[in-house]
Formats: C-alpha cells, sequence, structure tokens
C-alpha cells in the first residue's frame, strides 16, 4: 500500500550540490600556511574545537568557519601569525563562499520531474546571506515551491516548518545526506526520510547507524528517487 505524500523536501549542501569538500580544501590551504608554526596532525582537531567552541556566536556557514581559521591560527602559531599570512587565511574564506555551484550528477533532472508532479520544498542549514546566494546560483530555485534557510535541524524546527506550511507529518518526506540533520529529527516526527549518503560528511554531522534504520529509505544515488516516490508514495494536493 502507497504512503500518503504531499511535499518532498530536499537538503541543500551535499544532497544538491558540492559543499563539504570545499571546506576540506580551504583546510588544506591553512595547514600550509600553520605548517611552518605547528605540526600538522594537530591543526584540523584544533580547527574543529573552535568551530565547536564558536558555534553559538556564529551558527554555520562560511563566515564563522573563515573566523574560526582565524582564530585557531592565533592560538596555534603563539600569536605569531603574520597580517600577511590571515591576509591569506581571510582569502580561503572567501574562495569557500564564491566557489561556483557544481551540482551532484543527475540532481537537475530529478529536481525538474519531481516539481512536475508533487511540491517541493528547500530546507538547508546556515547562514542566510551565503545560503541565498548558493540557492540563486544553483539554477534551482524557480523548482522549489517552499525555501525554509534555518540556524538548526532538529525536531523543533521541522515541527515549526510544518506547522507554517501547514503540511502534516504523514504526508511529508525529507530528502538528504545528513543522518543527524536530515533523517534522525524527521522520524522522530513522524514523518518520512530518504537517505542519500554522500563520501564526504563533517564530523559534526557523523553520527552511528540507528536502531530504526528500516524506517528510512537508503538510495546510493539522488537518480533512483522518482522511481521510489512512484512505488512507495501516492501524490495527495
Amino acid at each position: 500500500m502507497r504512503q500518503p505524500l504531499s511535499v518532498i523536501a530536499f537538503d541543500a549542501d551535499d544532497t544538491l550540490w558540492v559543499n563539504e569538500p570545499n571546506y576540506r580544501n580551504a583546510e588544506k590551504e591553512l595547514e600550509r600556511i600553520l605548517q611552518n608554526y605547528v605540526d600538522i596532525q594537530s591543526i584540523t582537531e584544533n580547527l574543529y574545537k573552535v568551530e565547536m567552541k564558536n558555534l553559538s556566536l556564529f551558527g554555520y556557514g562560511a563566515k564563522g568557519f573563515t573566523i574560526s581559521m582565524i582564530e585557531t591560527a592565533i592560538e596555534l602559531s603563539g600569536k605569531r601569525i603574520t597580517a600577511r599570512e590571515i591576509e591569506q587565511i581571510i582569502s580561503i574564506g572567501k574562495s569557500v563562499m564564491n566557489n561556483p555551484i557544481e551540482l551532484l550528477p543527475n540532481v537537475r533532472k530529478v529536481v525538474i520531474h519531481l516539481s512536475q508532479i508533487c511540491k517541493l520544498m528547500l530546507i538547508t542549514k546556515g547562514d542566510l546571506f551565503d545560503q541565498e546566494s548558493k540557492i540563486a546560483r544553483s539554477g534551482l530555485s524557480e523548482f522549489f515551491k517552499y525555501v525554509e534557510i534555518v540556524s538548526e535541524k532538529d525536531e523543533a524546527t521541522y515541527f515549526k516548518i510544518l506547522k507554517k506550511h501547514r503540511i502534516e507529518c504523514h504526508k511529508f518526506l525529507m530528502v538528504g545526506n545528513s543522518l543527524k540533520s536530515d533523517i534522525l529529527p524527521i522520524l522522530n516526527i513522524g514523518s518520512k526520510a530518504v537517505h542519500i549518503p554522500y563520501h564526504t560528511t563533517w564530523i559534526h554531522e557523523n553520527v552511528e547507524q540507528p536502531d530504526n534504520r528500516k524506517k528510512y529509505y537508503e538510495l546510493p544515488d539522488i537518480i533512483e528517487l522518482p522511481d521510489l516516490i512512484k512505488n512507495s508514495f501516492e501524490i495527495i494536493e
């Protein structure tokens, strides 16, 4: 028996387009700058600790990441980091924000197809300006009826979004790459989820496979999503 479905929501970063590799490349550039001050092995670990400390102040996104890189450089260099090197770090952060949007394979085709048969929503976490820019540059915005940019993805946030748009929990499907942000909170509010893993995941988003794994779908590629929708769900206006 097919399940009722009125809205399909998508995560953005690393579900629709490349994101996390840009941050990993930035970390490698930071290592290059700091290798004269400290052992390279400790840089990523220390950067992550600073990011977590700053998360409540700056939230998610490239701006907070850039500030955390600068703070890490100052700490690890014993305040010996030069103005020229800090300028280089700022440039690295800007490059993360200005990277061209690279859609993942098959994304555009699938989004266009599904937008013709169901209402689509985009739910993305991060800095408002940065995420708005990425959405606009992706060329996909016209296919989403709803767009939500949030500071966190948890049960309360999803409840608020569904209430705002008058969407019943059991008729809502979330598609994303993060078990922590896109899948587990959705299961906890009684909605449905599709996990499409990405090869690179920020350590903050890593969680163990849940016991209720059978309660969500997992696909190796977004190209398989239309068939899953067709075979498992009944679209309801």
